[in-house]
């Protein structure tokens, strides 16, 4: 059977020892999810094909 990985938390607990889910800790260690990453203490996606919420002038 494959391992499977153990999924982020979506916000860090901002403790000093680091728990095993931490979102800081898995990015440091390089075991964060693909298409992942945090910013401001927190899991976001990362979106290549994100549309933005302003139209274009014609």
């Amino acid at each position: 059977m494959a391992k499977v990985a153990k999924l982020p938390k979506k916000k860090c607990c901002v403790s000093k020892t680091r728990c095993g889910r931490c979102p800081i800790r898995m990015l440091k260690e390089g075991t964060l999810p693909e298409g992942y990453t945090v910013k401001k203490r927190k899991l976001v996606k990362t979106g290549a094909g994100k549309k933005s919420g302003r139209k274009k002038a014609a």
